[in-house]
């Protein structure tokens, strides 16, 4: 037996017996921060130009992400190139405020404050990492060594913010405990509670206390339980907004995510699709429309979110998987005959019965709410099922009878199963197409007329079978009836009308009437068949043969 496993440390969670978030619910969304030009940017093999970073940064405010973390200024040319690019190019509206990222080192912290100048809204970011492993393996020092670096930093960071507050800059701070997870709850109150006291912050001016899993290394119910266990230690609560910066190493970082705001947290950092270092930040898109799913407005707009897709994939060379949550190609896509049929009738339940509310099986949203059509979500393999191809049908305009699903579900399942692979709706459509439309022959109706009187219908015609051309007519109780009756004898009375179903495929003054026609031959088999004219009188009619000529076709083979 493989006894790797015996190398790692487990994680030891904090006792708190008498934790309250399980009972919590999310009922509002937090304060968004969006980290995709400096933590995502920081996790590209090649880092975005000044032109692609402008380009995401309108996307992110056009969302309506109000914080937006823009980079780390004194990291590079490039990223304080972009910033004053940002500033002097006027590209920050009056409500959005950037947020810029800096080591709690003198030097760094003074080139950050240059880079800032004439911002309007500025968050003033600054870390230290504090984590045992840290401690121990990086910095080897303890945990007063790492508070006093804090400290100092707070120090010189009021201290030089004077200036730029006095000149009308909104400056706020922020400070990270990196690594905050692997940090003993009692030293990160302990950090945080110093900073908070060096930078001089009360209830009216709060600090950002973002406590992030640097490397995600616990379950999410561990971490809830530090952020509760933090907050109520924390002596000045009032005077910080606790923040969370979740990365995903353990895949759970929306779990850690939700599970730290019902611990307490108000605010998020996180990314477009979760892009970010290794396996990434939490993903912004699936936290907020989680939230849309669970009746909360969560501040952003996703409406159009295949263009923003578009936009990420672009400017970061990163492709989005086709099963992320909500963005994904194959997310809003079902294969499986029996899902297909839930969904079918989900659709058709919700316009029967107009309900307000979105109760459609296998589909946690509603596509449109993210501007994602209805066309795909069911689409046609070997798995399919009956329902599926007649869904795929109701794109195009037919609405076809519940009892004609099995037949044509089989016409297709038996292409599916000569290509080897999806069908396109539009190869369905073909099919449709080809085996009820055109089937035009034996029989063809060359010529009719109907007259109406005293409530009985009679119906005169010529029809043409192969080379054979003659003349028939009867008379009914409607149109469809009189037809029958001018067929009789006519080689055709082997068949016995059950059903039809009608509707209009088109609108306007040019509109196509559709009508779906049920037969049963001598035998007791179902036949379908379906006729499309202008004429409301002529489509059954040429329904009717439709299903005539499909089953004799059918007789020969």
């Amino acid at each position: 037996m493989n006894k790797s496993c015996e190398k790692y440390i487990p994680f030891e969670p904090i006792p708190l017996s008498d934790r309250t978030w399980p009972d919590k619910r999310i009922t509002a969304a937090p304060v968004w921060c969006s980290v995709d030009l400096r933590d995502g940017n920081q996790a590209l093999i090649d880092p975005m130009s000044v032109t692609e970073k402008l380009e995401l940064f309108h996307t992110l405010v056009d969302i309506g992400v109000k914080e937006i973390e823009v980079g780390f200024p004194s990291a590079s040319e490039t990223e304080y190139e972009f910033l004053r690019a940002l500033i002097d190019g006027g590209h920050i509206p009056d409500d959005v405020t950037i947020q810029v990222l800096v080591q709690a080192r003198e030097h760094l912290i003074k080139k950050t404050f240059e880079a800032i100048e004439g911002a309007k809204h500025v968050i003033f970011h600054f870390y230290n990492s504090t984590s045992t492993l840290q401690r121990k393996v990086v910095f080897h020092t303890d945990m007063a060594g790492v508070t006093k670096i804090a400290v100092d930093a707070a120090k010189l960071i009021r201290e030089l913010s004077q200036p730029a507050i006095a000149a009308g800059m909104d400056l706020r701070y922020e400070y990270s405990p990196e690594s905050f997870m692997g940090t003993e709850m009692d030293n990160a109150v302990d950090i945080c509670q110093a900073v908070i006291e060096a930078l001089g912050s009360t209830p009216d001016n709060k600090v950002i206390l973002n406590l992030p899993t640097t490397v995600e290394n616990c379950l999410p119910n561990y971490f809830a339980d530090e952020i509760e266990y933090f907050i109520r230690k924390l002596p000045s609560r009032d005077c910080a907004v606790i923040s969370l910066h979740p990365h995903n190493d353990r895949g759970t970082g929306v779990a850690t995510a939700e599970l730290g705001l019902l611990a307490g947290a108000e605010r998020v950092e996180a990314t477009l699709f979760g892009n970010g270092e290794r396996t990434g930040n939490v993903d912004l898109v699936t936290l907020a429309l989680n939230m849309h799913t669970q009746g909360v407005d969560s501040g952003l707009d996703f409406s159009h979110i295949t263009e923003v897709r578009h936009v990420y994939e672009k400017v970061t060379k990163m492709k989005v998987d086709p099963r992320q949550p909500y963005a994904g190609d194959l997310v809003f896509t079902a294969f499986s005959g029996s899902h297909q049929d839930a969904i079918s009738k989900g659709v058709a339940y919700m316009k029967e019965s107009r309900s307000p509310f979105w109760e459609i099986p296998y589909l946690p949203i509603d596509p449109a709410d993210v501007g994602r059509d209805y066309e795909p979500i069911i689409r046609i393999n070997s798995q399919s099922g009956k329902g599926g191809a007649a869904f795929v049908l109701q794109s195009f305009g037919y609405e076809l009878p519940k009892a004609m699903h099995p037949e044509f579900g089989h016409i297709v399942q038996v292409e599916t199963d000569r290509v080897g692979k999806e069908l396109p709706a539009e190869h369905v459509l073909e099919l449709f197409k080809t085996n009820y439309i055109d089937a035009t022959h034996p029989y063809e109706l060359l010529e009719y007329a109907f007259t109406d009187q005293a409530h009985q219908v009679t119906f005169s015609g010529t029809l043409r079978h192969k080379d054979t051309v003659f003349q028939v007519s009867g008379a009914g109780n409607g149109p469809i009836d009189a037809f029958f009756t001018a067929i009789h004898g006519q080689k055709m009375d082997r068949f016995t009308f059950v059903d039809y179903k009608e509707h209009a495929i088109t609108k306007g003054s040019d509109s196509l009437a559709v009508a779906y026609i049920h037969l049963k031959d001598q035998l007791g088999k179902d036949v379908f068949g379906v006729g499309i004219s202008p004429n409301i009188n002529l489509a059954p009619l040429k329904g009717i043969l439709s299903a005539i000529n499909r089953s004799v076709t059918q007789d020969r083979r």
